[in-house]
């Protein structure tokens, strides 16, 4: 019963998103599980094409990565190469990337996406260089406002730096502490509210499940 009710509660949801950022020029498709990610995303990206992508759970857990491993395009992959110069200039080509995906930290239900960024880079390349953007990004990511996105991303940024083994009070504590550490990751926040001066650019893939943090 649960389960049911909430797959209705998704698709109901997904439709007004859909709706909302249209009017923002911003495409958004609705795939009701997982599976459908790598198939969705083999149609929207051609053979060959230069991608590159933000550190993101959802894509580990779509198989999106391994799509882009698979020798199908060229990936300019971060995580195959040590800290370094190396990985710090595979960073800096992704902005002539054709294609940059990643996922988001939160939607809002009119349609503005958040992101939180410690780096920049991810927050970077979705706001400009990569010809075109796509986000997946699971239905757990919808709010109702820009305040409880602000929320949620406090709520989840504990458990991000858990899984990155940073030195943050947050990551000893689990909660947000507005801390001045070397190793933060919340040190940028950014909103995509519109993008009617570009469109095209952006492709939001709403997926019905539970993904990523």
């Amino acid at each position: 019963m649960r389960s049911s009710l909430l797959n209705w509660k998704y698709d109901k949801l997904a439709g007004k998103l859909i709706e909302n950022f249209a009017k923002r020029s911003i495409e958004a498709v609705y795939l009701t599980s997982r599976e459908q990610v790598v198939p969705r995303l083999e149609e929207l990206i051609p053979a060959g094409s230069t991608v590159a992508s933000g550190g993101s759970v959802t894509l580990q857990e779509t198989g999106a990565r391994e799509l882009l491993k698979s020798g199908r395009y060229n990936y300019l992959d971060r995580e195959a190469v040590p800290d370094g110069e190396e990985r710090e200039e595979i960073l800096r080509k992704a902005f002539w990337a054709d294609f940059y995906l990643c996922s988001a930290n939160a939607i809002t239900l009119d349609g503005q996406i958040l992101l939180l960024d410690g780096n920049c880079n991810r927050a970077a390349a979705v706001l400009f260089g990569p010809k075109r953007v796509i986000l997946v990004v699971g239905m757990n990511k919808v709010v109702g406002d820009i305040d409880a996105a602000l929320e949620r991303i406090r709520f989840i940024a504990p458990m991000n730096a858990k899984r990155l083994n940073l030195h943050t009070p947050c990551a000893a504590t689990g909660f947000c502490m507005d801390c001045t550490s070397n190793e933060r990751i919340c040190g940028t926040y950014v909103t995509v509210s519109d993008s009617s001066r570009r469109k095209g650019r952006y492709t939001v893939i709403l997926v019905g499940e539970e993904l990523g943090l």
